[in-house]
């Protein structure tokens, strides 16, 4: 057994506490708000147990991870508070890493390569075209260049934007509870290019993948997605997955976007990384099943996961 420091507890560290769980790990859950095994849904598994820690606490997160093999920062600040929220986090977790030794595991995204004209590999050079981009892409350059240093060991994975059970998502709240009703949605920006979608649960074998293995380190990986979906053709495929049937999609429009973001920080956030759903937005992820064997779960296993969780509602975290 080995120690596992899980710096938040969203649907990626959840699922990432119950993978290390399962192989018999002890997980220490560390969140700002005191989460708990029980609210986390993670009541009934054993080796886990919960911490309450401001993570930006260099010091107090350094001495937590003692001991540990694995720093995984699963975190996420509130979206439109990246460029003020990441940095001392990010700085702190670099700092803790080094004083435990701890390999530092990030969960990350592609903003940071920025607008391509190609399916994005993992030497698609980092080039951000947006402030959350360029926090990102900091982010992992600081990372790489400790590790380069001989004083950290670090990774990280890259997901497209994510589907699955209380995911923060375009294909999330604001589309299937409406899909279930019957009633017609409306997406971002381009109902018909290709888009890759991430399915958080693959998200979290690929992280406690590549904490363990030393090949793994020094490098970012794609995780393991299905073949793009536009978002039109996604919601249909959610829609045959729930039995349900099939319902008008259409587009917001740009300025009722706009007038949403007067009043909404987290959609005017949105607009600077609307490029994603404007033209093809595709992420080769050949490289991490080459390495680790590992494949994305089917298709219509994440949608109807996704739409299921949506019917229990009582049991979304």
């Amino acid at each position: 057994m080995s120690k596992h420091l899980i710096v938040g507890m969203g649907p990626i560290g959840s699922a990432a506490a119950r993978l290390l769980s399962a192989r018999g790990e002890e997980v220490v859950l560390v969140s700002r708000s005191g989460v708990t095994p029980a609210t986390a849904g993670l009541a009934d598994l054993p080796g886990i147990r919960s911490v309450r820690l401001d993570a930006t606490d260099a010091t107090a997160l350094g001495e937590l991870a003692a001991g540990a093999a694995v720093l995984y920062n699963c975190a996420g600040p509130a979206y439109h508070r990246w460029a003020t929220d990441w940095p001392p986090l990010a700085a702190a977790l670099l700092a803790a890493a080094e004083r435990s030794c701890a390999v530092l595991a990030t969960v990350s995204n592609l903003y940071g390569y920025g607008a391509v004209a190609a399916p994005m590999t993992e030497g698609t050079p980092l080039d951000p075209n947006s402030v959350k981009g360029q926090v990102r892409a900091r982010m992992w350059k600081d990372a790489l260049a400790l590790h380069q240093a001989g004083r950290i060991r670090t990774t990280e994975i890259r997901s497209s934007n994510y589907i699955g059970p209380y995911a923060e998502s375009p294909l999330g709240a604001r589309v299937v509870p409406r899909l279930l009703a019957g009633r017609s949605v409306q997406v971002l920006r381009s109902a018909d290019t290709a888009h890759s979608w991430t399915y958080t649960e693959d998200a979290a074998r690929l992280l406690v993948t590549v904490g363990g293995e030393e090949r793994a380190w020094g490098r970012a990986w794609h995780v393991p997605s299905n073949p793009p979906r536009t978002q039109r053709e996604a919601v249909a495929d959610l829609a045959e997955a729930a039995e349900v049937p099939q319902v008008r999609v259409g587009e917001i429009p740009t300025v009722l976007l706009a007038a949403l973001g007067l009043l909404n920080p987290t959609v005017r956030a949105l607009r600077e990384v609307a490029y994603q759903f404007e033209h093809p937005f595709v992420m080769d992820s050949g490289a991490a099943t080459a390495a680790f064997g590992l494949r994305p779960t089917p298709w219509t296993e994440v949608l109807s996961a996704t739409a299921d969780s949506y019917r229990t509602p009582t049991a979304r975290r």
